[in-house]
């Protein structure tokens, strides 16, 4: 009678090992799946608004695959209705070809300039690493909304 009691308390046993390890696993599983799906990290670095017709706007974008890379996005907005509504999107260089935290570092801009003519003139420059400096300057226009090589 004992060794049917201890074979029926070690099989409960071991299966409630098996369940938490299942629910261990399931929850492993979901956060990496969720981790997939989140949004990438990003950081605003400079902005500037021409009068009330444009407002532009650098974001470093932390690359999923790469902690250390990072994009830079160009966004315009136009002023529509009381709200900025983006018109255009450019990135800036290469996809990933950016050092994630030279950019959102306090000295990540070397030049953004624009000036509130039609079409904007717009010059972009930013660090590439502290020991490199800053990169050759981004030359860009925008003309009714949009972000055109300069």
């Amino acid at each position: 009678m004992n060794l049917v009691r201890n074979h029926r308390t070690r099989r409960a046993a071991m299966a409630g090992v098996a369940l938490v390890t299942a629910a261990v696993l399931g929850t492993v599983g979901a956060t990496t799946a969720d981790a997939g799906t989140a949004a990438p990290q990003s950081q605003q670095i400079a902005s500037s608004v021409l009068g009330g017709d444009y407002k532009i706007t650098l974001t470093a974008l932390r690359s999923p695959e790469d902690e250390y890379a990072a994009s830079v996005r160009l966004q315009v907005f136009t002023h529509d209705t009381g709200t900025w509504k983006e018109s255009d999107r450019v990135t800036v260089g290469d996809v990933d070809g950016w050092f994630w935290y030279p950019l959102t570092g306090s000295q990540a801009v070397c030049e953004f300039t624009t000036a509130s003519t039609e079409p904007a003139p717009l010059t972009v420059s930013l660090l590439v690493t502290p020991s490199i400096g800053c990169s050759a300057p981004a030359h860009y226009v925008v003309k009714q909304g949009r972000v055109y090589a300069g």
